[in-house]
């Protein structure tokens, strides 16, 4: 049993080298990190935001670009949300970690959708720890949106005729001040869902909305499909990953890059 116990880990171990070397690939890739930036991890408590923080702790130690890491979270005052055993975790881990706090659920009662409160909550979230960013004096902001989230977003903005966009690697926020990278960019949740095991997350506890998400959300509903899809692709993200990758604006109807190639069309 401890032999099987040890291949487990080693088995772990190499994925978080995969993983390590995908998000250095995306880093790289995407000019996310330079010299001097004071970078803020957004930690919500699941397994993407935790393992970025170790993957993010890893890179530091090894970049010879030198950047200061502190994590940070964002409490909403849920029921099952448990901000103790978080800050015993990255009190373990000698992580720099900050809260901020804010009692959400009458608000998402009165304001939002009950069905999916999940768009309002992100906005409050995100504006929290922009918050958190300015007091501490942070122009990066890091989230653990992984390949499968990218892809998910990209599908929910073409049925939703939200655009063809999805969460990019590295862009501007808070008008221009500071910028949101992802370093999971090319990183499927599978790797992050066999290699959790190798650090004991704490028990965080679940968003007291999380059955309604399941049931009506968007996003919830492209991750089931996008699943279903690997029985015919097998390798669809990676597929998808690589045409988000080669946009050919010529072949598309925007009119605002049609210009480009339309002698004497009118844009406006």
């Amino acid at each position: 049993m401890e032999a099987v116990k040890e291949d487990i880990k080693i088995e772990n171990q190499k994925i978080f080298k995969k993983i390590c070397k995908k998000a250095t690939k995306a880093i790289n890739t995407f000019n996310m990190i330079e010299e001097g930036d004071r970078i803020l991890v957004g930690l919500s408590g699941g397994k993407d935001s935790m393992l970025l923080m170790h993957v993010m702790s890893h890179l530091q130690r090894r970049s010879p670009i030198k950047f200061e890491l502190m994590a940070g979270t964002f409490d909403p005052g849920f029921n099952e949300f448990n901000i103790e055993e978080l800050t015993a975790y990255t009190k373990k881990q000698n992580w720099d970690y900050h809260v901020t706090s804010l009692d959400m659920k009458p608000i998402l009662d009165e304001k939002s959708n009950s069905r999916n409160p999940c768009s309002l909550c992100s906005r409050i979230r995100r504006g929290n720890l922009h918050g958190l960013m300015d007091q501490l004096g942070c122009n990066k902001l890091v989230l653990a949106q992984h390949l499968d989230d990218i892809c998910n977003s990209l599908l929910i903005g073409l049925f939703r005729g939200h655009g063809l966009k999805t969460m990019g690697p590295n862009v501007l926020a808070d008008g221009g001040k500071k910028r949101l990278i992802r370093p999971f960019a090319f990183t499927p949740e599978s790797w992050v869902i066999e290699c959790k095991e190798l650090f004991d997350f704490p028990q965080t506890g679940d968003c007291d909305y999380k059955q309604q998400v399941e049931d009506n959300g968007d996003r919830a509903f492209f991750a089931r499909w996008l699943k279903s899809l690997e029985t015919k692709f097998p390798s669809v993200r990676e597929t998808m990953l690589a045409s988000m990758m080669d946009v050919r604006t010529e072949h598309l109807m925007d009119l605002k890059l049609l210009k480009d190639y339309i002698p004497g069309l009118n844009a406006e």
